[in-house]
């Protein structure tokens, strides 16, 4: 069986600085990773996270040896700048979620969830 993608969300957060915005799309695979399982993508500033089992099993074990219940996933975000970013986290608990906080200079955060389609064992 092929991998099925489906646009789950897409969404941007517009600077009014300078007229540009920070998009994001977040995708649905029915196939995903080394073991071909559900997952999703989100792609921001030109890359893309893979909230796979194996990747998110080793992630949610990170998080659990600082007692962290959001892990941010400081590879996978850029955070160049302190008044602008786009933050990605798995967020710990039943179900698993893919977090994004995005932040221009002139907007609040704005911040969105969206579930894992599988659990990991730990």
């Amino acid at each position: 069986m092929s991998n099925v993608k489906t646009v789950i969300e897409e969404w941007s957060v517009k600077d009014l600085e300078n007229g540009s915005s920070l998009n994001i799309q977040v995708v649905g695979c029915t196939e995903l990773g080394n073991e071909s399982k559900p997952g999703i993508q989100v792609y921001a500033m030109g890359s893309i996270i893979n909230f796979e089992p194996l990747s998110v099993e080793k992630w949610a074990y990170q998080a659990s040896k600082t007692g962290a219940t959001e892990y941010l996933l400081e590879d996978h975000s850029w955070m160049v700048h302190e008044d602008q970013y786009v933050k990605n986290y798995l967020v710990i608990g039943s179900p698993l979620k893919a977090k994004v906080v995005v932040k221009t200079r002139s907007s609040k955060p704005v911040t969105k969830e969206y579930p894992l389609p599988f659990e990991v064992g730990m």
